[in-house]
């Protein structure tokens, strides 16, 4: 990943509505949610979450597909990958047991959905 594509990925996960929708959508993987569903539960007008799930679309947070009348939205987990990456590539400068806690939180994330 490059700077600039991480800097427009915590760009558009820097607004609340749009990380707790992010939030909510990792939560319903690997089904997805409607659009107006994430609307519903996030108490958020249908147009101004339609905004929202753009930002994270072209930020490579999201992706969607049509299903009938409606537009199913799913949490980009690789992009979540690739983006925590990112973050922790650099900072062990050599020491890889300072970064084993990152490796260890994808287990309990796992573990946490049981």
């Amino acid at each position: 990943m490059e700077v600039n594509n991480a800097v427009a990925s915590f760009a558009a996960l820097s607004q609340e509505t749009r990380l707790e929708a992010f939030r909510l959508l990792v939560r319903h993987e690997p089904e997805g949610l409607a659009a107006g569903e994430i609307a519903r539960q996030l108490s958020v007008p249908h147009n101004t979450m339609s905004a929202h799930l753009a930002v994270l679309q072209r930020a490579g947070w999201v992706s969607s597909r049509r299903q009938s009348r409606s537009i199913i939205y799913r949490a980009n987990l690789a992009h979540m990958n690739d983006t925590v990456q990112f973050l922790v590539r650099d900072c062990c400068a050599g020491h890889p047991e300072v970064c084993n806690p990152f490796s260890a939180s994808s287990d309990t994330c796992a573990n946490s959905q049981e």
